[in-house]
């Protein structure tokens, strides 16, 4: 009798573990779906704003519709031309037939602009063989050809039809190779671009260089500056902590505006330096370089000082008066105890000064000169002016893996640090 009641309280010991254990799966279920719930709307908001809009540029980046969806068999008929001879009669009896099937003058317009970019010559081409268009009924491919020549004997050079063959697949690297100053000649092979068509690796680096002196000049005064706001009291750390950041509740175009006023030759600064004794003449400070990153720092100081200052405030002030305390100088102590301690705010407000840098546009367009614009500046004209979206995005996406492989750099540094101290 004894030992069939330690089974029974050995069992229904089991059986309250069991239900116990699955209770506790059941609040960790009912925890982690709570947790997906309010995340999720986070989540739909960065997919719609956020991945989606990336993944649409990149997509655009390397999509070619102008030519593909227009010249649909005329492309066909041009896939076996070896690139070099006149292409076969099919290919002008393609062209004919997909010009005429278009619907409105947008469309060849469209056609003619993309073309355009790779022949000079082609719109004046293609526009007036559309309203040349229909060029009569029954005609063999042949016939089509001549009658093609008679409208306009450029159809007879390679060089235009080159141009569709290259562009007659929807994804193209044409653009991207663009934006790093390559491309693909008529056989396809991928090369440099010629010296006086090599641009943007030169407007890279000089938005490159742009932002890193800005990054830089943020650093010189933010690090002190932070430094000192670490050193108060918390009623008065906050009080002037409003003041660095009220620059974040004005536009920047506002703020770009006050400088151009503050920077002309009769303006505030000049007026100033002159009064003083310091120059004779008025400073050239607008319309150049100096002008956009005086502007340009004065913008982005605050997102260099936060993060200095929420790294400064976690540092405890004892390490350097231990420091001193054991024999070192003060100044000595600061650079060896200190600055080591504040490398991740550094890290942090430098990489996010930088990267804010690089997507400039308002600041140099209104401030700058003609050699002074940034590479978003380029974006927009290519979407407003050009209306070449294939080659906004590509610049676009040359951007974007520049900020990841800035990210990528920082986030290797940060981990070798950790795993060293």
């Amino acid at each position: 009798m004894h030992s069939l009641a330690l089974d029974d309280h050995a069992a229904s010991a089991r059986a309250g573990g069991q239900d116990l254990a699955r209770a506790l799966q059941r609040a960790e279920r009912r925890r982690k779906l709570t947790a997906a719930s309010l995340t999720l709307p986070l989540l739909v908001f960065l997919l719609l704003t956020f991945l989606v809009p990336i993944g649409a540029l990149l997509k655009r980046a390397v999509e070619n519709p102008e030519v593909a969806d227009v010249l649909v068999h005329t492309g066909t008929a041009l896939s076996g031309w070896n690139r070099q001879d006149l292409p076969p009669p099919a290919a002008f009896a393609g062209l004919a037939r997909d010009l005429g099937a278009l619907p409105d003058s947008a469309q060849a317009g469209t056609l003619a602009r993309r073309l355009n970019s790779e022949v000079p010559g082609a719109r004046s081409l293609v526009m007036k063989t559309y309203r040349a268009l229909p060029l009569g009924e029954g005609l063999s491919p042949e016939q089509t050809r001549d009658r093609l020549l008679e409208v306009d004997a450029r159809w007879g050079e390679a060089l235009y039809w080159q141009a569709i063959a290259k562009n007659a697949s929807r994804w193209t690297p044409d653009y991207l190779l663009a934006a790093v100053d390559l491309h693909r000649d008529a056989a396809g092979h991928i090369e440099a671009m010629p010296a006086e068509q090599a641009v943007f690796g030169k407007i890279l680096l000089r938005t490159f260089n742009i932002s890193a002196v800005v990054t830089v000049l943020c650093l010189l005064l933010a690090y002190p500056l932070a430094y000192w706001l670490s050193t108060l009291d918390a009623r008065r750390a906050n009080l002037l902590m409003i003041l660095v950041l009220v620059p974040f509740w004005t536009s920047i175009l506002v703020r770009v505006a006050a400088w151009i006023v503050l920077l002309q030759r009769e303006g505030l600064v000049n007026s100033a330096l002159v009064g003083m004794g310091l120059i004779e003449e008025p400073l050239t400070l607008l319309f150049n370089r100096t002008g956009v990153i005086i502007a340009m720092v004065h913008i982005l100081l605050p997102f260099m000082i936060l993060p200095l200052y929420s790294v400064m405030k976690s540092v405890p002030p004892t390490y350097l008066r231990a420091a001193i305390s054991l024999g070192s100088s003060p100044l000595a102590a600061f650079f060896r105890v200190y600055v080591p301690q504040t490398w991740s705010g550094v890290g942090a407000g430098a990489l996010l000064v930088f990267i804010l840098s690089i997507g400039y546009y308002v600041t140099p367009a209104l401030l700058g000169g003609a050699d002074d614009q940034m590479l978003s500046y380029y974006i927009a004209q290519y979407t407003n002016v050009e209306i070449n979206w294939g080659m906004a995005c590509a610049l676009g996406a040359v951007l974007l893996a520049a900020t990841l492989i800035l990210y990528g750099v920082y986030r290797r540094v940060v981990k070798s640090e950790l795993s060293l101290g």
